[in-house]
């Protein structure tokens, strides 16, 4: 059974009284396509500068591929293609110079693969960098990660000024490295960017891991939500203990309901008065994502470790 492609074990980093990641504990699939999603500062960027070594953690060791995130780094980064948050490149370096320097690192690749991203990419390789527009320099950190056709990928946000059209071609590339046996950690701050792509999705809130979710699970548990207009007003407690409803709010005729589950019961009481009109809606993924973020600080250290327990049994 191959390792995991990333393995954390209680990764912590403090800076000073902030903890920036707190205890977690993660374990990506090898093969996988993993979305790591959380708003600005909730410590994305801080967890990958500690998987590559970039920074040190406090407390807690991770494994990349199998080896020591700290004393194997070196071996890593050889297999690993990273497009950092805060990209940043030589200035009077042109696009090809810069590709041409990354390759070299890396001990040459081939000359074909970087041509074909860059067509792909729709990416002019003879203009320096300091004349680049955000997306345009975007592009030429998504050739340097996946010229070399990494086993693993790292991207904090690598969505970054890129126009819808090339959004969609990356995402199709990162298709592509997941059937050729590649495994991707996907960072960013909106789950309509990895929804379509990810196998499964970890929330981090505060520095802390609160859920990891496959993406059909995280589908399931959208709530529904019915828009009903009667031909007569109802009571405000009409629904109070129907089963799966979670909120009803009356204007009148007109009545609307949150729930989860089977529609049966709901259907079922509304039906005993005359219905005019109504429609069905889900809740959106994206809506999912932000109630985790809603709620006191009990209730998110409430969810981390029910989540961590539930995750931990799914995931190993």
């Amino acid at each position: 059974m191959a390792d995991p492609a990333i393995l954390t074990h209680s990764l912590t980093k403090k800076y000073g009284a902030v903890t920036a990641v707190h205890e977690m504990d993660l374990e990506v699939k090898t093969g996988e396509v993993f979305g790591f999603l959380g708003p600005n500062g909730a410590g994305k960027s801080t967890t990958i500068r500690t998987l590559l070594d970039q920074i040190r953690p406090t407390v807690g060791s991770a494994t990349i591929l199998g080896l020591d995130s700290h004393t194997d780094s070196l071996a890593i980064r050889r297999r690993v293609g990273y497009v950092p948050g805060d990209l940043a490149l030589y200035p009077n370096l042109t696009g090809r110079e810069t590709i041409r320097y990354f390759a070299r690192l890396r001990g040459g690749v081939e000359q074909a693969v970087v041509d074909e991203l860059a067509q792909r990419l729709q990416a002019d390789l003879t203009k320096k960098v300091k004349d680049y527009s955000t997306g345009n320099r975007q592009k030429i950190g998504l050739i340097q990660a996946f010229m070399h056709r990494p086993e693993l990928l790292i991207l904090d946000e690598p969505n970054a000024g890129l126009d819808p059209l090339m959004q969609q071609e990356f995402l199709t590339l990162l298709a592509e490295a997941r059937e050729r046996g590649s495994t991707v950690f996907l960072s960013s701050h909106t789950l309509s960017e990895v929804e379509r792509i990810a196998d499964r999705v970890g929330i981090i809130r505060d520095g802390r891991l609160i859920v990891v979710e496959r993406i059909d699970d995280l589908k399931r548990k959208a709530v529904r939500r019915l828009d009903f207009e009667f031909a007569q007003p109802l009571a405000a407690d009409t629904f109070a203990g129907v089963t799966g409803v979670r909120e009803v709010t009356v204007d009148g005729t007109h009545v609307h309901i949150s729930y989860e589950g089977p529609v049966t019961d709901v259907l079922r009481a509304a039906t005993t008065y005359e219905v005019l009109n109504l429609t069905s809606r889900e809740e959106d993924l994206e809506e999912i994502f932000l109630a985790y973020y809603r709620g006191d600080e009990a209730d998110a250290v409430g969810e981390a470790s029910a989540s961590q327990a539930e995750s931990t049994n799914h995931v190993r």
